[in-house]
């Protein structure tokens, strides 16, 4: 019997000269994942997902209390001014295992050495999101970062995504026209995709006559991701002609910064893409090289490797410090912006304590989405009670508006704290 899986799908791409992934992108026209308001009107949700590769230190991040008359700790008090509008987690992860090289599996739950046994391999929670807003906005995710990132953000296919971390380069792409020639250019490239995807389909249609129909059924369900892609297609020659918005600030010039400086640039650059609709998901890598010099501090990766000694921790407390001291000014411009509340953030990392390379007990925030929060919520720390936290990243899809009762390694919804 024929085995469509075994298929190998360079058959149908055989002299193109690029790769395609299949299944694709499940995009559709009018999956918005919109939230319905009094008025009538809807009005679009939106993600962002901040990772830093070096976790935080537990004994900085978690509150000793549960619920919402918590104690904040060193890392959490920049955040008392939005404190109503946060939750803090305790004892969820991913059940991964290898420090630095399972970091990547903070927005999937799957290593990518593992990604083959799963359907959608190690689609990050970010990228799953952007499939359901599809070609609804001119971007349908921006990734940004300093640096080289934490590898946080992946395809169905099980591909990275790296992020952007030029703030020109952002802002550019967000405010600045392309010229006559760039946009030719553009449209050439779309037409060279549509022109593949026909190929594939003639090839697709072929194959079906030699198959039986359990294969015939699954090569429909490709045949239907490939009309998939030319929806999305279509959708993205519109945006070509379509003008970018105005710029409410001056323009980004290519310079050298600080990383500091350079934060607050991408956070800025983020929350003026979200206001003006230009994408739905967003996301910032804080990398293992952030350089803490500029804090006038030791080298980062070695204060992460703490050893329990007081004075490394006192500098680790600054450091982590300034990342939520910058959450909570992005959350701020959420709120000038009037979008906090359809804005869900989750601020985290792959990796716990850096110092024991540990990725258990995964330091996790979520704030914004107009969800009811409830301060700390401590999950079930015995084993066989642990809670996967794909449970919140799915909780977190439906409350965006995709329909999909599966994310990584989930096992249902996140029941502790019911956001959808």
């Amino acid at each position: 019997m024929t085995s469509f899986a075994s298929l190998n799908r360079r058959h149908f791409l055989h002299g193109t000269g690029i790769g395609l992934a299949i299944p694709t992108m499940e995009s559709v026209a009018n999956a918005s994942g919109n939230a319905e308001h009094p008025n009538g009107q809807s009005k679009p949700r939106r993600l962002v997902c901040i990772g830093n590769h070096l976790g935080f230190y537990p004994g900085n991040f978690f509150p000793a209390d549960a619920g919402e008359d918590y104690t904040a700790t060193s890392t959490l008090e920049p955040l008392q001014q939005h404190r109503t509008d946060l939750t803090v987690f305790s004892n969820l992860d991913h059940q991964l295992n290898g420090g630095h090289r399972a970091v990547h599996g903070f927005l999937s739950g799957i290593k990518k050495e593992e990604a083959a046994g799963f359907p959608v391999k190690n689609i990050s929670l970010d990228q799953a999101a952007a499939e359901h807003v599809g070609s609804e906005t001119r971007f349908s995710s921006i990734n940004a970062g300093l640096g080289e990132g934490t590898d946080m953000c992946w395809t169905r296919s099980g591909v990275r995504i790296p992020p952007v971390n030029n703030p020109a380069t952002l802002f550019k792409a967000l405010f600045v026209e392309a010229s006559k020639t760039q946009l030719q250019s553009e449209r050439n490239r779309l037409l060279h995709q549509a022109s593949l995807l026909d190929a594939l389909n003639e090839s697709a249609q072929a194959l079906n006559k030699t198959l039986n129909v359990a294969d015939r059924n699954k090569l429909d369900q490709y045949l239907t991701s490939v009309r998939d892609v030319e929806k999305r297609l279509q959708m993205s020659k519109e945006w070509i002609d379509r003008p970018k918005p105005a710029s409410p600030i001056e323009a980004v010039a290519e310079e050298e910064r600080m990383q500091i400086d350079e934060m607050k640039l991408l956070y800025d650059l983020l929350a003026l893409a979200l206001q003006t609709d230009s994408t739905r998901v967003a996301t910032l890598e804080i990398p293992l090289g952030f350089q803490t010099v500029e804090l006038n501090l030791g080298g980062y990766h070695g204060l992460s490797h703490h050893s329990k000694l007081e004075e490394r921790l006192r500098q680790l407390q600054v450091v982590e410090s300034f990342f939520t001291r910058r959450l909570s000014d992005f959350i701020s411009l959420l709120k000038e912006a009037q979008i906090f509340d359809d804005t869900l953030i989750v601020f985290g990392s792959g990796m716990s304590d850096g110092s024991v390379h540990s990725n258990r007990d995964l330091p996790v925030l979520l704030a914004g989405g107009g969800i009811r929060h409830r301060g700390h919520v401590i999950c079930p720390a015995a084993q066989h009670e642990r809670v996967p936290l794909c449970n919140l990243w799915l909780s977190i899809l439906q409350w965006f508006g995709s329909e999909q009762e599966r994310f990584g390694k989930s096992t249902g919804t996140f029941s502790p704290m019911q956001i959808v």
